[in-house]
């Protein structure tokens, strides 16, 4: 029974090849020719992104950020494949440039990439390029880019959303925001080393010898010690720089200006409420001082005992003071708060 079972099956696997579909082998070919194809497509792919990270690493090792030009933004962050973020600052460095916010944000961007290829987080997971616009004109063009300096993340897949272009001009570019725009949008988390600066302590140094060498001087005679005009103008002096903004400054680091790429011009005063210019500070102050003095001249001419005439003057000149820098004062008001309906003239 075992010897006749053994021919009948071979008989039922003939049978079955030939209830094939005619053509079914030539498919069947094509399919393992696909599979085979599509394997070493990806290992293709595997390999690419494997000589791309190690470029990247190897550029890493020799500086924490590395200038890129049109064929290599196009190949390491435009084009496929790519499992890295990459962060990028588009400037525009070269003096022909005059560019000082740039050179401003380019300490701050290179404190912040140094912060992280020091730090025992550091992975070849985030890198740090810059792209100049006399070195990337094409990118910058590619980008439809009008403005530098200008921040933007590439995630590791897909295209760059509105939130990964980081808001300058709201923010500002110090380097503990940028970090913490980047933890936002990666999920790593830098911590800002800056390098120490003892500029401050200098400073402090030499005024305190200085005051203590004028009290030693005046050892004899300390009356001016209370003065009150002289006390009143350094408070004057300190309330002109915290209401004018200077502390926002000094967190936020804003630009001094704005240039516009297009017509050249120049503006001082930003347009939005949530955001100033360093020169918008300054012209505060000197509104604020101008203001004041304007009062003081009105209080002494109606407190002064002395001619008639004089004192008419006075108020008048104190009147106008108040007048014109306040309404100044208030147009800018205006310009920054859209539809604050108040004004006294009108500088628009």
């Amino acid at each position: 029974m075992g010897a006749r079972a053994a021919p009948s099956r071979r008989r039922l696997a003939g049978r079955r090849l030939r209830y094939l579909p005619a053509g079914s082998f030539p498919l069947l070919l094509l399919l393992l020719l696909l599979c085979i194809q599509l394997g070493g497509g990806q290992k293709k792919k595997e390999n690419l992104l494997a000589e791309k990270v190690e470029q990247l690493m190897e550029w890493s090792s020799r500086r924490s950020i590395f200038r890129m030009n049109g064929d290599k933004f196009r190949k390491f962050i435009k084009a496929p494949p790519r499992n890295y973020s990459m962060i990028v600052m588009f400037t525009a460095l070269q003096p022909q440039r005059q560019c000082s916010v740039c050179r401003q944000a380019n300490e701050e961007y290179q404190i912040l990439a140094n912060s992280w290829r020091y730090s025992s987080a550091f992975c070849n997971k985030l890198f740090f390029s810059m792209v100049d616009y006399d070195e990337g004109t094409d990118v910058f063009q590619q980008l439809n880019m009008n403005s530098a300096p200008t921040f933007m993340h590439f995630p590791p897949k897909g295209r760059p959303k509105r939130a990964d272009t980081f808001d300058l001009q709201r923010i500002g570019f110090a380097a503990e925001q940028l970090a913490k725009w980047i933890a936002d949008r990666t999920d790593v988390h830098i911590r800002v080393f800056r390098p120490p600066n003892y500029s401050g302590t200098i400073a402090l140094a030499l005024l305190v010898s200085l005051v203590g060498g004028l009290l030693y001087l005046r050892r004899n005679n300390l009356e001016f010690i209370y003065n009150k005009t002289g006390w009143a103008m350094v408070s004057l002096c300190i309330v002109f720089a915290m209401t004018s903004g200077q502390m926002w400054n000094h967190i936020r680091g804003p630009p001094y200006a704005h240039k516009n790429p297009h017509n050249g011009q120049v503006s001082y005063i930003h347009g939005s409420s949530q955001a100033q210019f360093v020169a918008e500070s300054h012209i505060i102050l000197v509104l604020n001082a101008a203001i004041t003095m304007g009062m003081v001249l009105l209080n002494e001419a109606a407190t002064s005992k002395g001619d008639v005439g004089k004192r008419r003057i006075i108020c008048l000149v104190g009147l106008g003071l108040v007048v014109f820098f306040f309404s100044f004062l208030l147009s800018i008001f205006r310009s920054k708060y859209h539809g604050y309906p108040y004004s006294d003239l009108d500088f628009e």
